[in-house]
């Protein structure tokens, strides 16, 4: 039976998500990959910061396979909603500016993880904050992992 590309995309995605990530993550830490709970916390951790603070964009990208994809679905200038498709890397390009110039922290308020054999799926509900001690968050989203 001949395999659909996207098909081993999804499960290089989903072992590294599963935690046998040793050869597949570019160089991620042992500790950021030994669990799908370590994965969402690094995640997190590495885009999180105070106004002015650098992002671990290193941390970040190493937690992906290689050819990796994330997409970031909205509502355009146009109005309309759609998706935008981003590498890890180009992820941090488009993000970094703003993220450091007001301040952000992705706080996870929920999740729910689903497992079949080696696949697995998460969904991290996220309510973010200028300031990890703001009392109330500017918005809230989903990340399917």
């Amino acid at each position: 039976m001949k395999r659909r590309p996207c098909c081993r995309s999804i499960l290089t995605i989903c072992l590294l998500l599963h935690g046998w990530a040793g050869s597949l993550a570019q160089s991620a830490g042992a500790v950021d990959t030994r669990s799908i709970g370590a994965i969402l916390t690094a995640t997190y951790v590495a885009i999180s910061g105070a106004a002015g603070e650098k992002r671990d964009w290193d941390r970040f990208r190493n937690l992906f396979a290689e050819r990796a994809t994330l997409s970031f679905f909205g509502r355009g200038q146009d109005g309309k909603f759609g998706r935008t498709d981003m590498t890890p890397a180009s992820q941090n390009e488009r993000s970094d500016a703003s993220l450091q110039a007001g301040g952000f922290f992705e706080i996870e308020i929920h999740r729910r993880s689903e497992r079949f054999g080696n696949i697995a799926h998460v969904c991290s509900t996220y309510a973010p904050r200028r300031e990890a001690s703001d009392p109330q968050a500017f918005a809230r989203g989903i990340n399917s992992f």
